[in-house]
């Protein structure tokens, strides 16, 4: 019952309170509270109940948010969808999850029909977005409203709740799967890390479909806050959001702080009231940490580290630890310390600890973890090791605990037999002034196997060659790692629906033909 009692809490304790803005339309929690065992009857009906999979395939609205809860309130698991995804790969995972419900909006309702006529088993699409609702698709409003509210499921503990979709770009995408006790100690871990829990409200901006979106949504429930949805990120329509709303909590990604910053319009608006703003997904250089704590002054920061597989998060780098002078600076470059439960450490090559300050790769144990694969025990046993999750990522751990990412082992650069970590490269990059966005990269050289190549935007109005920013890197990190070549782009580096850079898609095209080995 621990999914489904996040919810019961919020309405016991906050009925009053609304509980979900989205557009003109706001709900209080008692309503939510009504309207979630009306769908959860109407999902039974369907056939939904022991573990059955309902999927979505829409924008982040509130209708989403009653799904994360009407669904385990039935007794079924939930599958999220990627948005970005092609009709070949959200087939893949609904063949995965067996689905046999589809809830759509107004954006996916040609592909919805398409991935009915391509599977059997997807008896049923449900119709969730506003206007009318296409023929052929059941009415969500209607299903609440000709419904009889039902009882809670006896789902918790190591039941099924979510599987998230994860990967897709060079494999078939791999479903984490999250159980109900998992989640549970997740979010009360989630919330002890935060510096407040009383009246929160929380803007969301990363889609639901993918775990760094979601998360927020448990706790927030469980906290008794506000949820505050957008379908999507834009600088725009954040800041009017948190202006409007006057939102307290948020998580951004590196990139979306860095595109607020540059907004013409920044200063017009009174973002003040955001008192938590966690970043994570990828490091933050810097030099943009400087300065979002100069034109943010309330802004309170949190670093994240962690991965869908994780629960979300394994370390925290909290807002005290953001020191910019005295010896303790170089905590700015970290990830923080383990979470309350969560045990965090890099191992060598053959498996044995670390010493301090040695690089290896993170592996991370705590009640949180992933389940595992769904229908995938190889996967599983690849990454889940004795109790532990290999997480790929390289990194060292201080004498005090805290975690330093060099880089994903995937995105490391072995360059004349000496490695080279991208993120250190991006940080120099993002000192110069004239840099907005900079991704780095590895492409092919037959002298050295490897060579960093540079992929960066410019501000508006700024100018810079490649020798000024080769010459300028040579200021600040050692010779061999700096890029040895630089491609200027006018348009903003290709990201994941999260924010990531996607770095496979810059450097693909340089190894087509070619076997890059690390």
């Amino acid at each position: 019952m621990q999914g489904v009692q996040m919810l019961k809490q919020a309405i016991a304790c906050q009925p009053h309170r609304v509980a979900t803005i989205c557009g003109q339309r706001r709900r209080t929690w008692r309503e939510v509270g009504e309207r979630v065992p009306r769908l959860a009857s109407a999902l039974r009906a369907l056939g939904i109940a022991d573990g059955r999979f309902v999927a979505a395939l829409a924008m982040n609205s509130d209708r989403y948010i009653e799904l994360f809860f009407a669904v385990p309130w039935a007794g079924g698991a939930f599958a999220p969808l990627n948005i970005r995804w092609s009709v070949p790969e959200n087939e893949y995972a609904l063949t995965d999850s067996k689905a046999s419900v589809l809830f759509v909006d107004e954006s996916f309702i040609d592909q919805a029909r398409e991935l009915q006529d391509r599977l059997e088993w997807v008896k049923t699409l449900v119709y969730m977005g506003e206007g009318p609702t296409p023929e052929g698709m059941l009415s969500y409003e209607a299903l609440i409203a000709d419904s009889t509210p039902m009882e809670a499921a006896n789902r918790g503990g190591e039941d099924l709740w979510v599987v998230f979709y994860t990967g897709g770009t060079t494999a078939h995408p791999k479903g984490v799967m999250m159980s109900h006790r998992g989640l549970f100690v997740a979010t009360i871990t989630y919330l002890a890390m935060l510096p407040s829990i009383e009246d929160l409200s929380f803007l969301y901006v990363a889609g639901f479909f993918h775990f760094a979106g979601a998360s927020a949504l448990l706790y927030i429930t469980m906290a008794g806050g506000t949820h505050v949805t957008l379908p999507k990120f834009d600088p725009l329509l954040v800041m009017q959001a948190i202006s409007e709303h006057k939102v307290t909590n948020a998580v951004l990604v590196p990139t979306m702080i860095n595109m607020l910053l540059n907004h013409p319009d920044l200063d017009r608006y009174d973002l003040s009231s955001l008192q938590t703003c966690i970043y994570g997904g990828s490091p933050m250089p810097e030099a943009l940490m400087m300065q979002a704590m100069k034109k943010l002054p309330s802004w309170r920061f949190y670093q994240i580290f962690g991965m869908t597989e994780t629960g979300g998060f394994a370390s925290m780098l909290r807002w005290r630890d953001h020191i910019i002078s005295s010896p303790k600076a170089k905590r700015l470059r970290s990830a923080g310390q383990a979470a309350p439960g969560i045990e965090v450490k890099v191992v060598l090559p053959d498996g044995s600890m670390a010493p301090p300050d040695t690089l290896g790769e993170i592996i991370v144990r705590g009640d949180t973890l992933m389940s595992g694969y769904l229908n995938n025990p190889q996967a599983t046993a690849d990454v889940l090791i004795d109790g532990w999750m290999h997480t790929g990522d390289a990194g060292t751990i201080d004498e005090d605990g805290f975690l330093y990412v060099a880089d994903r082992v995937k995105d490391m650069i072995v360059t004349g037999g000496e490695n080279v970590y991208s993120i250190e490269v991006e940080r120099a990059l993002f000192m110069h002034p004239a840099v907005r966005e900079a991704a780095v990269i590895g492409i092919p050289s037959e002298q050295w196997g490897e060579s960093v190549h540079a992929v960066v935007v410019l501000k508006d109005g700024a100018s810079a060659t490649a020798e000024d920013l080769i010459a300028f890197c040579r200021k600040h990190i050692g010779g061999y790692k700096c890029p040895r070549s630089v491609e200027f782009r006018a348009e903003p580096l290709p990201v994941t629906p999260v924010g990531k850079v996607r770095k496979n898609v810059l450097r693909d095209p340089y190894w087509v033909g070619q076997n890059r080995k690390l």
